[in-house]
């Protein structure tokens, strides 16, 4: 069989793995519960129960698309939430990186190829993209 014919009979194959790995908006509300719930509250509005007290306020986790013009920016919500983006005045949104590890999945993040990212950390994500309003 020639590579051109043997690369087309296997893409439906590779597709199919990368759809089954992906993480569901579900997947990522215990993450969201044990990481996010304090500072950003249940509804992911800003207001948990710690929210007074921090400078600045916790984002409103639900107009994340619409501060970027109705498109959810996932490459930029990743990075945030991994704390690889981090800015000084952003000191006291924590570094999740670490405690999102895990085997990766392919995530569309507007490249031509798809970005290998934690499974976890897709997760979250799926759950943010999800609660968007």
């Amino acid at each position: 069989m020639t590579r051109p014919l043997f690369a087309l009979l296997a893409l439906p194959l590779l597709a199919g793995c990368f759809e089954r790995d992906m993480p569901e908006a579900s997947d990522g509300v215990a993450l969201f519960a044990e990481n996010c719930v304090m500072c950003h509250g249940p509804l992911g509005r800003g207001n948990g129960v710690i929210a007074e007290g921090l400078d600045p306020k916790p984002a409103d986790l639900t107009r994340i698309a619409a501060r970027a013009g109705g498109t959810f920016p996932r490459a930029a919500v990743l990075s945030k939430i991994d704390g690889y983006t981090k800015q000084p005045q952003e000191a006291q949104m924590p570094e999740f990186g670490l405690l999102l590890k895990g085997p990766t999945v392919p995530v569309d993040v507007g490249g031509a190829q798809p970005t290998p990212v934690p499974r976890p950390l897709a997760a979250l994500a799926a759950y943010l993209e999800s609660i968007q309003r």
